[in-house]
């Protein structure tokens, strides 16, 4: 009996609390760590000028702040909160794998000279990746922690409230040493090993 309160409770904390906070850690690595080199991407592999790279980027981002709305209205009045945070996350690494394919040069380097013959293939996985992460990313984000608090019992007040704590902590740690750690990546003549990370952090979603 007690190794089965064990595995439903840890630390006072239901089981499944570690799990959440540890996919939000990895969803914002992913997440703002393929946003650290996003213009860079756009300007040397994709070879936009500056105010088109400007333009994408912004809109991408506004769209990752609006889709909320969507994935919020989803969760409410459809999916609920579990289903719809597991089939965007799904959206989501998918957006990801097309965005890593869209990158690699190879795709259509038939010449072998290091730069894509049909750059167009290129910005075409590369936008449409972007348009599945703004989804998922995006749809996820209202009901992730909504999802957390459901996860305690009335009398779990405390624990509650240190959960959130937690959890917000996770949000920005995985936010910074993204941003911090994705452009070293980059400098190490590693240009697939961000896009490649990001994909491998968002399917422990």
């Amino acid at each position: 009996m007690q190794i089965v309160s064990f595995c439903l409770h840890c630390f006072g904390f239901p089981i499944s609390i570690f799990f959440i906070v540890i996919n939000e850690f990895c969803e914002r690595f992913s997440y703002y760590g393929m946003r650290a080199v996003l213009v860079l991407y756009f300007k040397f592999f994709l070879h936009w000028d500056d105010n088109l790279s400007t333009v994408i980027y912004h809109t991408f981002v506004a769209l990752c702040y609006l889709t909320p709305i969507l994935g919020a209205i989803v969760a409410d009045s459809w999916l609920g909160k579990f289903k719809t945070i597991v089939s965007l996350s799904i959206v989501y690494t998918i957006g990801q794998v097309v965005m890593a394919i869209g990158s690699i040069n190879d795709l259509t380097d038939h010449n072998r000279d290091g730069t894509p013959d049909v750059l167009s293939v290129h910005i075409a996985l590369s936008v449409v990746g972007l348009i599945l992460i703004a989804f998922g990313t995006g749809g996820i984000k209202p009901c992730v922690a909504a999802f957390g608090g459901d996860q305690f019992e009335d009398d779990q007040e405390k624990q509650r409230s240190m959960f959130f704590s937690i959890f917000y902590l996770s949000i920005n740690a995985g936010s910074l040493i993204s941003t911090i750690v994705t452009p070293i990546l980059r400098g190490k003549s590693a240009p697939l090993l961000p896009t490649k990370l990001s994909v491998c952090l968002s399917m422990v979603l």
